[in-house]
């Protein structure tokens, strides 16, 4: 189980904004064009885990320090849109990994402090990010047939802004790998795809319950936006299970 920021080991103060890290997440989300809900999240949870997976992040400098930096304190991330081609051409310039699936990209970058967020990231707008759910069915479940590929499943119930989604699922996707054996993780990165699911909270429940302890991680919100302290976002399922 991963905690958004409830029981992690502190190297901030929440009181104070100069101690807050957060890894930025940008969604491209043109006004003519609107990317489908699905492949946009699972453009973000791709993009956030290889950010932690690059292998910058294993060397000296930037990417690790700001990584490990991050890492000690609460593991926040934030998503904005951009709502223009200009917007998102102007963020590609900034260290970071872009994802696109399908028609949908997202973009995620080094993490550091909020108040020090880039001014192309900060000057983009959080609040109002949200699409529709798709109108075509789901055609994978929680045990779908894609069984190389790790299922993120979100919690439908609480209703999540496709900002608070993508954050989420950008949670379970580190967690997946970071709880995953390496060779397992290895095999995966050759073509790194995540099949994601939106499903009621009684079926995450029964689908924990059949996969067993260890094959699986959760997100449990800290309830510091849009949600209840306490609620499971997402649920990342190992496709060996």
């Amino acid at each position: 189980m991963f905690d958004d920021g409830a029981n992690q080991p502190d190297r901030e103060d929440p009181h104070n904004p100069n101690t807050v890290q957060a890894m930025p997440i940008v969604l491209n989300m043109p006004k003519s064009s609107p990317p489908r809900r699905r492949e946009l999240l699972e453009a973000a949870a791709l993009a956030s885990v290889l950010v932690c997976l690059d292998p910058r992040a294993g060397r000296d400098g930037l990417w690790r320090e700001s990584l490990s930096r991050w890492y000690g304190a609460r593991i926040r991330k934030i998503a904005r849109r951009a709502r223009t081609s200009g917007q998102w051409s102007k963020v590609q310039d900034i260290l970071g990994v872009t994802v696109t699936v399908g028609a949908s990209s997202a973009r995620a970058f080094l993490p550091g402090p909020v108040r020090d967020v880039d001014p192309r990231i900060g000057k983009l707008q959080i609040s109002g990010t949200d699409l529709p759910r798709d109108d075509a069915p789901q055609p994978e479940r929680i045990d779908g047939s894609e069984c190389l590929r790790p299922t993120i499943a979100l919690n439908e119930d609480l209703e999540m802004s496709v900002g608070k989604a993508a954050a989420q699922v950008g949670h379970a996707a580190m967690l997946w790998a970071a709880h995953t054996a390496f060779p397992t993780v290895e095999r995966w990165l050759h073509d790194p795809r995540f099949t994601i699911v939106e499903v009621p909270s009684s079926e995450l429940e029964a689908a924990a319950r059949r996969h067993g302890a260890g094959h699986y991680v959760e997100v449990v919100d800290a309830g510091f936006t849009e949600v209840a302290p306490g609620s499971r976002t997402a649920v990342a399922f190992d496709p060996e299970a």
